[in-house]
């Protein structure tokens, strides 16, 4: 078996807004070390991820239906026509009925677990409570009336995710055996997925906010260990940012099932001018983001050529 790993780095502000309570929006937010982060979840992650899948490469949304009482997946779409089930899975559940399908008799369910796994993307940098006072006067000023006036929660950081691929489950589904899809298709699908990931970018309250990474670590390994998933820290002093080198060489001197250190198999990728200390990372090839990935792509349809 083999995986890609990479773990992103990229800033943004105002990303993902849960549930408010009266007048006030309140950003999505987690607990640590007696800190609150603001975070993305990994199905807004994936949501944008699939959205660019059917913007820019004209890639078929998969059908959905409510069958059941839920809104799942149709029972009938397939992984060779929807490159979105194959990489993120699926649960379908068959309706019970008099066809003579076993599995539409018991009203089986079907899954497929997901060969592309998201992290959510969580903030390297803590909240501090930040608010925005906003109102409607532009438009309360048409007909002369009073604003109406509410706060958001507002936060401006960089954010770590992390994604995982299983490269030989890429174009298999076990619940449809009958299915093939050759090599030269499971690597243009894993491609289309880090040509996205390298341009991401997410609508928010009309806004536009760019997604795409200004660091990036990773590879392709033979175990699916997340690596560097939480072990992206920043420092900043008064003029500087800082990634914490330290505890990066430390997990690029692990050696996997084939004794290998982590740092031989593993480039970085990353946009000159913000972080001050990328020399001190123990990677040898250190290169831009767009090289990152076209290296990455060469790597990946190297790896399906190889396949049988």
């Amino acid at each position: 078996m083999s995986y890609l790993n990479l773990t992103v780095i990229f800033e943004g502000s105002n990303l993902n807004y849960g549930e408010g309570f009266g007048n006030v929006l309140s950003l999505k937010k987690i607990s640590s070390k007696t800190r609150n982060y603001s975070y993305i979840s990994r199905q807004a992650i994936r949501y944008d991820i699939v959205r660019m899948m059917n913007e820019n490469f004209d890639i078929n949304l998969t059908k959905v239906n409510k069958a059941k009482g839920v809104i799942q997946f149709d029972n009938k779409a397939k992984i060779d026509e929807y490159p979105e089930i194959d990489l993120f899975g699926y649960m379908k559940t068959e309706k019970k009925g008099n066809s003579e399908s076993e599995d539409e008799k018991s009203g089986k369910t079907k899954i497929r677990k997901a060969v592309v796994r998201l992290s959510d993307a969580v903030s390297l940098e803590p909240f501090n409570n930040d608010m925005e006072f906003a109102t409607n006067k532009g438009l309360a000023d048409r007909i002369q009336e009073d604003n109406d006036i509410y706060q958001a929660e507002i936060h401006k950081s960089f954010y770590s995710y992390t994604i995982t691929v299983e490269l030989d489950k890429i174009g298999v589904d076990e619940n449809e055996e009958k299915i093939k899809i050759n090599n030269k298709e499971k690597a243009k699908r894993v491609n289309m997925l880090l040509d996205i990931i390298k341009l991401l970018y997410r609508d928010i309250r009309g806004k536009r906010e760019n997604l795409s990474p200004v660091f990036v670590i990773g590879g392709i390994y033979e175990t699916g260990n997340p690596f560097f998933y939480n072990r992206i820290h920043l420092n900043f002093t008064k003029d500087k940012i800082l990634i914490n080198s330290a505890e990066l060489n430390d997990v690029l001197n692990i050696k996997t099932f084939d004794n290998k250190p982590l740092k031989e198999q593993t480039n970085i990728g990353v946009i000159n001018g913000i972080f001050s200390n990328i020399d001190e990372i123990d990677v040898k090839n250190k290169q831009t983001i767009n090289d990152f990935f076209e290296t990455l792509k060469k790597n990946v349809e190297t790896y399906y050529q190889n396949q049988k």
